[in-house]
Formats: C-alpha cells, sequence, structure tokens
C-alpha cells in the first residue's frame, strides 16, 4: 500500500493546485417548498444508494493487463513499425495499459470537475430539493474520484495529465455564472458521455476489480444525467431565442470538445510511435470512430427531450456524426 501511495498523478503545467476565477450568485431558499417530487424521489434513492470504496470493494483483487480492454485494435499500429510487423504480446500489454490508464485518467480528471461543478450547482439552483439531491452527489463524485485515483495509483503503472479538450470544457462549465449552463455542461453533457464510457468500458473489460468498480459507479452515474434532465425539463422553452441560441452553440463546442479528447495523443508519445500518423489512424478507425459515436448515445436523446434539438443543433449533430441517437431512450 505504501508503495503504491508512492506513484505520483502527473501534474499539469499549472502546477499541483490551480486557482480559477468564477462568480455566481448564491441562492438561499427560505420558502422550503418541493416542487419537483421527481428530484425528491432521485434524492431518496440517492441515500439508498451510498457505498463505502474503503469496504465494498476488493481492493486485494491482483490485476492482469492481459484483461484490460482495447481502446485501439494492436493490429492498426502494424503499418507504422518500422519494419512494419505484428506487435508481440508485450507490446500489445504495455498498449493496453497505457490507453487504460488514459482513460481512466481522464475519468479522474472529469469526476473531480462534476465534484466541483456539483458543488456550485448546490449553491446556485433555485430548488430546496436540487439542492438535496445535488448535495448526495458531490459525495458521489468524491467518492469516484477517490477509487479512480486509487486504482490509478495501486493497480497501473502510471497516470496522465488532464487533456487539454476536458480541461477546456471543465473551466467553461464551472465560470460560468449561469445555474442552467452548470446543469446543461456537466450533467447532460459531461455525465451523459460518462455514463456512455463507462457502459463501454463494463462490457468490453474481463478485469474483475475494474469491473465491480465500474458498476458501481454506473449506478451513481444513472442518477447524475437524471438529476439534469429532471432539474432542466421546460426550463428552455422560456428562454428568449437570443438565450436559447446561447445554450444551442455551448452544446454544440461542448460535444465537439469531448469528441476531441477521445484521441490519446499522449499514448502514442509514450509508445514512442509518430503522434500524427497514429492520430489520422485513431480518427480513421472504425473501431473508435463507432466508439466515439457511440458515447454520445446518451446525450442527443436527452438534448432533444429538453427541446434544444432544433435546426441549427440537429445540423451541428449531424456534422459529428451523432444525430442517429436522437430516437434513443433519454434518462430519467
Amino acid at each position: 500500500m505504501n508503495d503504491a501511495r508512492e506513484k505520483h498523478i502527473p501534474l499539469p503545467p499549472t502546477g499541483a493546485r490551480e486557482s480559477i476565477p468564477q462568480t455566481s450568485d448564491i441562492v438561499f431558499a427560505w420558502d422550503y417548498e418541493i416542487y419537483r417530487d421527481g428530484l425528491l424521489n432521485l434524492y431518496e434513492k440517492g441515500k439508498r444508494m451510498q457505498w463505502n470504496a474503503s469496504t465494498d470493494i476488493d481492493w486485494s483483487v491482483d490485476v492482469d493487463p492481459e484483461r484490460f480492454p482495447d481502446f485501439l485494435p494492436p493490429e492498426a499500429i502494424n503499418a507504422l513499425l518500422n519494419p512494419p510487423r505484428a506487435l508481440d504480446v508485450p507490446e500489445i500489454v504495455r498498449l493496453r495499459v497505457h490507453q487504460l490508464g488514459w482513460m481512466l485518467s481522464q475519468f479522474m480528471h472529469g469526476e473531480q470537475g462534476a465534484l466541483l461543478a456539483t458543488a456550485q450547482i448546490t449553491t446556485a439552483t433555485p430548488w430546496i430539493e436540487s439542492k438535496f439531491y445535488a448535495a448526495s452527489q458531490v459525495m458521489d463524485e468524491a467518492r469516484h474520484v477517490e477509487v479512480y485515483s486509487r486504482y490509478l495509483r495501486e493497480k497501473l503503472s502510471g497516470a496522465y495529465p488532464i487533456n487539454r479538450h476536458l480541461k477546456t470544457l471543465l473551466d467553461q462549465i464551472l465560470t460560468d455564472s449561469r445555474w442552467d449552463m452548470k446543469y446543461l455542461g456537466m450533467q447532460i453533457m459531461v455525465e451523459g458521455l460518462a455514463m456512455a464510457a463507462f457502459g463501454y468500458m463494463h462490457k468490453l473489460c474481463q478485469e474483475p476489480l475494474l469491473t465491480e468498480l465500474t458498476h458501481y459507479v454506473m449506478r451513481d452515474e444513472a442518477r447524475h444525467v437524471a438529476f439534469g434532465v429532471l432539474s432542466l425539463n421546460d426550463y428552455f422553452g422560456s428562454l428568449t431565442a437570443a438565450e436559447r441560441r446561447e445554450r444551442e452553440e455551448f452544446l454544440y463546442e461542448g460535444c465537439r470538445l469531448m469528441r476531441d479528447r477521445l484521441l490519446m495523443e499522449d499514448v502514442w508519445e509514450v509508445m514512442g510511435w509518430p503522434v500524427e500518423e497514429v492520430r489520422e489512424i485513431v480518427l480513421r478507425s472504425p473501431q473508435m470512430q463507432e466508439f466515439r459515436k457511440m458515447l454520445f448515445s446518451k446525450i442527443v436523446p436527452n438534448v432533444k427531450r429538453l427541446g434544444l434539438l432544433s435546426p441549427y443543433v440537429r445540423e451541428r449533430f449531424a456534422e459529428l456524426g451523432i444525430l442517429q441517437f436522437e430516437n434513443e431512450e433519454p434518462s430519467a
């Protein structure tokens, strides 16, 4: 355990601590009236489904890297090697370890962003039942940061700093003063993509500890996405055309940033491969294209349910190749 704790998480250029200025109103709800029974029910469900990462997960399980999932098929790299050849087993295992380390690192960083954003929602949302639920989600997010940082430190050989595209999106969410933009950015986009990514991980991964951990996290994430949908239901219909367009542009930009964050350039550099060439392979890989698109399967139907799938958003979602998910089942 002590050796594991000595493994440090790599730091971004800003260092171990970073402060970003932000301004948003702190809203008291002095009437204590319940306006959305669905949110109160979700809060009760969240209380019943709390879990302890230290005792409910068996951290003594040995981890076998050969059972990690392949995010990019190893054979896609063969032609880049000099001379071209098939990757041997140690190289494939190393590739799996670094791909998983990169993916879990981004999960961990995203969960810290969710921790901070949900804490902001607790103070900014106008309804007491939303404050109740958001406070319970803060605990969930703290637990998620805990389990991913522990897995990276104790079970993997290394982690990665936050991806620049994810960092840009988190900064936009955290510095926006409007409470509904925090919901839209975090609960609908970031949490929606995370829910789909965890589902993909759970389906492909054969490593027992990560499978168990992911199961617990997915259970929480389903509530988090539902929180956003229940809170924003019918809200956008009350906005002016200019206000709606602002949300639509934010939605498109956020989805574009999340698509571009999945290219894993840091991994290819560590592996010693030509980054730009592998990046092009990742962009063209049918498996990775489907993976990127599938990650939006939870976002698009929720956007439609909230009334934001306007002609403007439709056109841009079509450009991203994700409009096909509009008729999937929405959350909540």
